[in-house]
């Protein structure tokens, strides 16, 4: 089995072709991983979700990490993790555009809004609305491939 380091723009590369990550947060010392579909853009994870744990852990400890693999060939896998800071994007003035970018990113992938349980009325408008939209700004990404 052979090691080896991705670079940066491979990383860059498989962020942008996968949808689903495990996302690590941590709160009062637990850690805690859970999947999330995700869309990646402009050095940013987006994504949306219903309230729980996850966001009650991100908005109490906004350093995550995220990580994203591939099966290859054989035994073979490609891994890339993400270091970053979760950004909530609350549907208030102010972040307006940023929440759009979110939903305009995210609603390119077909089903995208699965995942959260219920399908958000386009464009979101409430501040009742009970989705939260939210990106990581990747601060550091690293990964590795292996292959036989």
């Amino acid at each position: 089995m052979l090691i080896r380091t991705l670079s940066a723009l491979e990383c860059t590369k498989m962020l942008t072709a996968n949808r689903v990550g495990h996302l690590a947060c941590a709160k009062d010392g637990q850690p805690y991983v859970v999947p999330v579909h995700y869309a990646h853009a402009d050095n940013h994870l987006y994504a949306f979700s219903m309230p729980g744990k996850k966001i009650d852990w991100m908005r109490a400890n906004p350093l995550v990490s995220v990580q994203v693999g591939e099966r290859g060939q054989g035994r073979g896998w490609r891994s890339v993790v993400v270091d970053g800071r979760y950004e909530e994007l609350p549907d208030r003035i102010g972040h307006k555009l940023e929440r759009d970018h979110a939903w305009s990113v995210l609603s390119k992938h077909a089903d995208w809004w699965e995942p959260g349980a219920l399908k958000p009325v386009m464009p979101p408008v409430s501040d009742s609305a009970p989705h939260v939209f939210f990106r990581i700004l990747i601060e550091q990404v690293s990964g590795r491939e292996a292959s036989e």
